[in-house]
């Protein structure tokens, strides 16, 4: 079994995912990839080094689907230190009045479900290292924000990883929710370049997971300063 601490990563082949597998394999971290697109994962998967990182094609609002990336980690890896449940989608259409109900219900299974279902898969294993598990939420989910459907997923996202850390605790576990504010990603049509970079969240998910074991960080925000 290697030395290196491994984490699984969802949302991986793009944006804040993408930056994050970078920033950890720069850190000696290994680390599993995932997300829908097989090509992207590839590529990233070819500029980090295959002894450092595997690609697993994979839907994470799919339990099934996910179920086999967990494993193939297991197989590849021989464990799991850690988990970034970051995938995420916003909606074309804002408010509640004018908005699409089918957007709302694919962003649901994107931003709630896949969220729950990897920390139920990650939680077995993660006991085994007394890990860490990691969110990608949003300010969003801390402010109020006019019939924000994308916000209330994230307000779950929040609140769900602060009653996951205290699950987590009984077992020295522990669970970090991540809070940006708007991230300069291909999440957006177009390019946001006065405002956070993923970079910046990967600077925040590393942070997190080299805490001293005395420090539980169970939340970061952060915040463009334009």
């Amino acid at each position: 079994m290697s030395q290196s601490k491994t984490i699984l990563i969802t949302g991986a082949s793009s944006g804040i995912g993408k930056a994050t597998a970078k920033k950890l394999v720069e850190n000696g971290f290994q680390v599993a990839l995932t997300a829908r697109s097989e090509d992207k994962l590839k590529e990233l998967v070819d500029e980090l080094g295959d002894q450092s990182a595997i690609a697993i094609p994979a839907d994470a609002t799919q339990l099934s689907e996910l179920d086999k990336a967990f494993k193939k980690t297991i197989e590849r890896f021989g464990k799991l230190d850690a988990v970034f449940a970051n995938a995420g989608m916003g909606v074309n259409t804002p408010g509640v009045e004018n908005g699409k109900p089918e957007e709302w219900d694919t962003m649901i299974k994107v931003n709630i479900n896949a969220l729950t279902y990897t920390a139920k898969l990650a939680l077995p294993e993660l006991k085994k290292t007394k890990g860490h598990f990691i969110i990608t939420s949003s300010i969003a989910g801390k402010r109020i924000l006019k019939g924000s459907i994308y916000g209330a997923t994230k307000w779950f996202a929040y609140g769900f990883g602060q009653n996951l850390a205290e699950e987590m605790s009984e077992w020295e576990g522990r669970c970090t929710t991540i809070c940006p504010g708007m991230v300069n990603t291909p999440f957006f049509d177009e390019a946001k370049p006065d405002k956070l970079e993923p970079s910046d969240v990967a600077d925040a998910v590393l942070y997190a997971l080299n805490a001293e074991k005395r420090c539980d960080v169970r939340e970061v925000c952060l915040m463009p300063t334009f």
